[in-house]
């Protein structure tokens, strides 16, 4: 009987880079959709941003129980159940009757992207050849930009000039989920892993002697993460109620911009060090809140545009100068479960600051929700940058190895 087929190397490396991009696109694929299914079943914006942070909470959820998964079952196994998660997701996004499905759609997303998020990076340092980590770094941040652009562009594209708006964007990303599984399925199995696995819970564990960089690490990412939540939870329709924009394709080409210029922003600033990075992206971050404030009270789409690019900058920096100092930091053997405590608390803060902005949008109106929680999204990111400056030594990455 031959043995199974596996990938090299480089392309593994690629294959989880494309895991990466799917949390994103995963993510970001009903953000053009909720207006429709507010003008369809008749939701309020508190009901459509807990659509988004019913998401980000089952990730948490996953994260606490199951992030270090792969650190005992191999990088592959915990992608490819990830992977077979979101595809049930997506599915019931695609054949949904009501909103309960919608719900029910964004648990099993939750529950893909917590499973496969951790170990596709982790798997993308140990890919990635031996020596520094800042091409997985740089890789695993363009990849979820792409991710991101590909969401809401084809997305706006397929709900304003397709059929079936509410559900072909959804059909289109389950076929990529499909094809995407059957590739990792030829992933390289780990070559030592734990027998012994138990889901935990009980607080995050942090490695002896990483309380100050995982800090700073969490910090940062989550302020990348909550500037993505404003952007994906309330952007489509900031621009429709706001800005004055109707075409839904318009709308998501707006929101990708985020991810246009993140990814631009990434290749210009993988060699900053992780500490630069993360002041840049703070501070960059305080300017995107301040123009989103602007384009609401003056109903200026030139300011969102320019409060949409400011934020994928913002996001990049902060979130490659975390991921940067993260894996550089992280011991080997619990790489993927060190980087999944970070994503737990960006994601656990993403939810909650996504459907705090709706409730408030839904009790005092939508300007009123951009005027309060764009400077506590402002100051977060700033705190990022307090704290860098505080502390100036990066630790050396570490890599593993897998067998064929």
């Amino acid at each position: 009987m031959n043995p199974r087929r596996v990938l090299g190397q480089q392309a593994s490396f690629w294959v989880a880079a494309a895991v990466m991009a799917h949390t994103l696109w995963t993510s970001a694929a009903p953000a053009v959709t909720y207006p429709l299914y507010a003008a369809e079943w008749h939701l309020t914006t508190t009901v459509t941003t807990a659509i988004f942070a019913i998401y980000p909470i089952t990730v948490v959820i996953v994260l606490q129980l199951f992030g270090h998964l792969s650190d005992h079952i191999g990088r592959r196994k915990a992608i490819l159940f990830g992977l077979a998660a979101s595809s049930f997701g997506v599915l019931l996004f695609a054949i949904a009757p009501n909103v309960l499905w919608i719900f029910a759609g964004r648990v099993f997303m939750g529950i893909g992207v917590g499973l496969s998020t951790g170990p596709a990076t982790a798997a993308l340092v140990e890919f990635s050849g031996v020596g520094p980590s800042n091409r997985a770094n740089t890789v695993a941040t363009i990849a979820t930009a792409i991710g991101l652009a590909l969401a809401t562009v084809i997305g706006g594209g397929l709900i304003q000039y397709a059929p079936f708006p509410m559900r072909l964007n959804f059909w289109v990303l389950f076929v990529v989920l499909a094809v995407l599984f059957a590739v990792a399925w030829f992933l390289p199995r780990q070559a030592s892993v734990s027998p012994t696995f138990r889901p935990r819970a009980g607080g995050i564990r942090i490695p002896h002697g990483m309380g100050r960089p995982f800090a700073i690490s969490a910090i940062a990412v989550t302020a990348g993460y909550s500037l993505g939540a404003v952007v994906l939870s309330l952007g489509a329709q900031i621009a429709r109620d706001l800005i004055g924009s109707g075409n839904a394709f318009v709308n998501g080409a707006a929101i990708a911009l985020l991810a246009v210029v993140a990814g631009v922003v990434t290749f210009l600033a993988k060699r900053l060090v992780a500490h630069t990075s993360i002041v840049a992206g703070g501070l960059t971050s305080t300017a995107s809140m301040a123009l989103l404030v602007l384009s609401a009270s003056q109903h200026s789409l030139a300011a969102f545009l320019a409060a949409v690019a400011a934020a994928g900058a913002a996001y990049s920096l902060l979130f490659l100068g975390g991921l940067t100092l993260i894996n550089a930091s992280a011991p080997t053997h619990q790489r993927a479960g060190t980087l999944s405590a970070v994503y737990l608390i960006a994601y656990l803060m993403m939810g909650l600051i996504a459907f705090l902005l709706g409730v408030a949008a839904t009790r005092w109106g939508l300007r009123v929700a951009i005027e309060f929680g764009s400077p506590l999204i402002a100051l977060l990111g700033l705190a990022g940058s307090v704290l860098v400056l505080s502390n100036r030594r990066t630790p050396a990455p570490a890599i593993a190895s897998f067998t064929r």
